[in-house]
């Protein structure tokens, strides 16, 4: 099985889980079922080995550009969405 993701969405992905598996120590509590952590840990290494992102100088950066540019794919320009938030 091939799942395609862009390299923002793999970045940010990958950002999440290391936060949620490793920083935040929180895996039980938001994936209780425990034969799921398989398969996140599967992609987790996957992300890891595929993502030079996660080892460059400037990751925090990197990473809120990669957040934005996803937030604007979605949503249109922040100032649009927030708009619509205002008018909704």
């Amino acid at each position: 099985m091939s799942i395609k993701l862009t390299r923002d969405q793999a970045f940010v992905l990958s950002d999440w889980l290391y936060q949620v598996m490793f920083q935040s120590d929180d895996l039980e509590g938001i994936v209780r079922d425990r034969a799921v952590w398989s398969p996140i840990h599967a992609i987790s290494g996957t992300l890891d080995k595929t993502l030079s992102e996660i080892f460059a100088s400037d990751y925090g950066p990197r990473l809120e550009a990669a957040k934005e540019r996803l937030h604007t794919d979605l949503y249109g320009n922040v100032d649009d969405s927030t708009a619509q938030s205002e008018d909704g």
